[in-house]
């Protein structure tokens, strides 16, 4: 399935649209097809007029109720899976300002209990120096000053014991110099640091590790509900639960081949070593 970012809002209010037109179609009132569905008529009734976007698996259920042929349903259930996908390019990041970003953020960790990152290019926020954070920012027009102070602010949430959290690196995420050597190994030594924290884990997939599937995207699970993925222009967040269930098999395939405690310490310490020594 393939779309263009400016479709995620509409498709919101198409898919309303859609099964609000399925239904009278049908020949059913929102009470009858809501106790086909075992649903509420107050939800059936959200879903049809844009005020709850349904998740995928409710789509199904309604689409089994109103006995759907299969190509309604493979078309509904494509523009129920763009209504759970949300885009936020980088660019409007920027204008509203990186600060705002960071609050969204921080908001989203507040409310999460388990959180797994996933780190293939770059070391998180949540985990760097004051210098590899100016460092990271170095192409976000304007002044980055409060954006480094908002990031920084945003570690706190490691020290809450409430919650987990896993980060997987790669070899390439921790050794990858966009600050000077001597930063490089301070931060470094950070990460040691914080991977004695008792609530988080900090995993190191190795170059070398044999892993059949290749590290696309940086990306961030919370709990079981929703998943980020960032790249270049800006980030997705799905909402639908195959989609996050797909992005934690991922995580889960990672994680088997990744080093954590001592193992992963001492990686972390011999490449320390080697920025200390260029």
């Amino acid at each position: 399935m393939t779309f263009e970012p400016e479709q995620l809002g509409q498709s919101k209010n198409d898919l309303a649209q859609t099964l609000r037109e399925l239904r009278k179609r049908a020949g059913l009132t929102g009470d009858r097809l809501a106790r086909r569905c075992n649903m509420s008529q107050s939800q059936i009734s959200k879903f049809e007029t844009g005020k709850k976007t349904p998740k995928l698996v409710d789509v199904e259920r309604i689409l089994r109720a109103l006995d759907a042929p299969a190509d309604i349903v493979a078309e509904v259930s494509a523009l129920a899976r763009i209504a759970n996908t949300e885009w936020q390019d980088k660019r409007s990041s920027w204008r509203r300002g990186m600060e705002k970003r960071q609050a969204e953020l921080a908001s989203l960790e507040r409310e999460a209990k388990e959180l797994r990152y996933f780190l293939p290019s770059m070391i998180t926020g949540l985990l760097a120096t004051p210098e590899y954070v100016r460092a990271s920012l170095t192409h976000t027009p304007g002044d980055p000053s409060k954006t480094v102070a908002r990031k920084l602010e945003r570690q706190a949430v490691l020290y809450e014991t409430s919650k987990t959290f896993t980060f997987l690196l790669t070899e390439q995420a921790v050794r990858w110099a966009i600050a000077p050597a001597s930063a490089m190994a301070i931060q470094i030594d950070r990460l040691v640091s914080l991977s004695h924290l008792p609530n988080l884990r900090l995993g190191i997939v190795p170059l070398g590790a044999v892993v059949a599937r290749g590290p696309m995207n940086t990306f961030t699970v919370y709990d079981n509900r929703l998943a980020t993925v960032e790249n270049f222009t800006g980030r997705m967040v799905f909402c639908d639960s195959r989609d996050v269930l797909e992005h934690l098999a991922v995580f889960s395939l990672f994680e088997r081949h990744a080093s954590f405690d001592e193992e992963a310490r001492s990686l972390l310490r011999k490449w320390a070593s080697t920025f200390r020594d260029l």
